[in-house]
């Protein structure tokens, strides 16, 4: 192990290969001197630069798993970089608003420096009262403060990557930065050197794996396992009415692509079949997606319903889940529309396609072709029988791979499990080539 607190990176030869954890495995890892004699028992400490509540998918994803645990009785400490600072918080925090009319890249290390500082500040007083433990935190930043507030080995640092590909890409799509820039190549060397110096890696998805492994190839020497996103059932009854035709959840970005969702309602309706389509989120591009709705003549059909942290509760109300995001990991709000019993409509971008098979739990749509893309909606809505039998496939699909019960305890038996790092097996040829390149 580096010394505490260190960034130095294992050595490339010290290599395991991703574990792809399916919902029948066993996982066995191995332990040296140094581990815990129970590492089923270690307390969780989650790390996260967010706020404790929000709309985002990390927060669903770490507000999941707290809930798993508080089920059966052994909640874990949330640390976020709100849990140091007191009234220092709205001045630091705040001050970066007055940045991002100026820069876009001056807002985004803003954000980054102070909100890392905080975490490490709160990780410091709780890690100083513990021993041997884990701190899984929810992204390179997060996982930086831990390194960094870590009293010694036996904590862990295990980092769950949420991002699609690289962070920068992320403030890219936002418009803070630019793509190959001077801020753009300093996130990615930050990435290289964090990544390279945690003690586990879980990727949610196996596209968010490769991803990241294309172009931080040193990545592959680091203990990893592909566990997927996951969600309690949904509880809610059906409702004797439903509440619409078709509901859509997400952040109002470019990115998620609502517009798309406009015009194959409207193209849908050329062919004699006018949907309602709830969006529920709030977000930059309502503005944008109001006057679209106006220009195309669907305010009769289309429902903007803002944030809602009961979305969920709604889902069985409608026939159809409809998703146009052109760049996910492993969206959550597909995973929770299949636990809702919905047949579910998207493109096959990121790992969406690990999600459910076209033709059996939903369609895969292009996401470039409204004309198309509404021609399979019309099909499968006019097909009662098809769309039932599709919800019912999503259903199983959600209870087998993706609810908590199943998923949540192979990533505890992961990030609780994670060894020492010591050579294994040597760097595979191709990463070998790509980290030389």
């Amino acid at each position: 192990m580096p010394p505490v607190g260190s960034m130095a990176p294992y050595h490339l030869a010290q290599v395991r290969a991703p574990l792809e954890v399916g919902p029948d495995d066993i996982i066995e890892l191995p332990t040296d001197g140094g581990s815990p004699a129970d590492p089923g028992t270690l307390p969780l400490v989650i790390a996260t630069t967010l706020r404790e509540r929000g709309i985002t998918g990390v927060h669903t994803h770490f507000r999941q798993l707290i809930g798993y645990l508080e089920r059966r009785g052994g909640a874990p400490t949330l640390v976020t970089s709100f849990s140091w600072g007191g009234p220092l918080i709205a001045p630091v925090f705040g001050a970066r608003f007055l940045l991002q009319p100026v820069s876009g890249a001056a807002n985004m290390w803003w954000y980054r420096h102070w909100h890392e500082k905080f975490l490490e500040r709160a990780l410091r007083r709780v890690l100083a009262e513990r021993d041997a433990c884990v701190v899984y935190a929810q992204c390179p930043l997060a996982a930086r403060a831990a390194l960094r507030a870590r009293r010694g080995p036996q904590q862990r640092v295990v980092l769950a990557v949420h991002f699609r590909i690289s962070q920068s890409d992320e403030w890219v799509d936002k418009g803070q930065i630019r793509c190959d820039g001077r801020m753009y190549r300093s996130v990615r060397a930050f990435e290289r050197e964090v990544l390279s110096s945690v003690d586990g890696i879980v990727y949610v998805s196996a596209w968010g794996r490769d991803a990241l492994l294309a172009w931080l190839p040193e990545a592959a020497a680091v203990p990893s396992a592909v566990i997927s996103n996951f969600v309690a059932p949904i509880s809610a009854p059906v409702p004797a009415e439903p509440a619409g035709d078709l509901v859509t959840v997400g952040n109002l970005e470019g990115i998620k692509n609502h517009a798309f969702l406009f015009h194959v309602l409207a193209e849908a309706r050329l062919r004699g079949r006018t949907y309602s389509l709830d969006v529920f989120g709030e977000g930059p591009r309502r503005a944008d997606l109001e006057a679209l709705i106006h220009s195309l003549g669907l305010e009769s059909q289309v429902r903007m319903r803002g944030f809602r942290s009961d979305v969920r509760d709604f889902l069985p109300g409608y026939r159809a889940y409809v998703h146009a995001s052109q760049s996910e990991s492993l969206p959550l709000a597909v995973i929770e529309a299949m636990a809702a019993g919905l047949p579910v409509l998207a493109g096959a971008t990121g790992g969406i396609p690990e999600l459910f098979d076209d033709g059996v739990e939903g369609r895969l749509w292009p996401l470039d072709e409204p004309g198309a893309a509404a021609h399979l909606l019309v099909d499968l809505l006019d097909d009662e029988a098809a769309r039932a039998a599709a919800g019912v496939a999503a259903r199983e699909r959600f209870r087998q791979g993706f609810d908590a019960e199943v998923v949540a305890p192979r990533l505890l038996a992961f990030v609780r499990g994670v060894p020492d790092p010591v050579p294994t097996t040597p760097m595979p040829e191709r990463l070998r080539q790509l980290a030389q390149d």
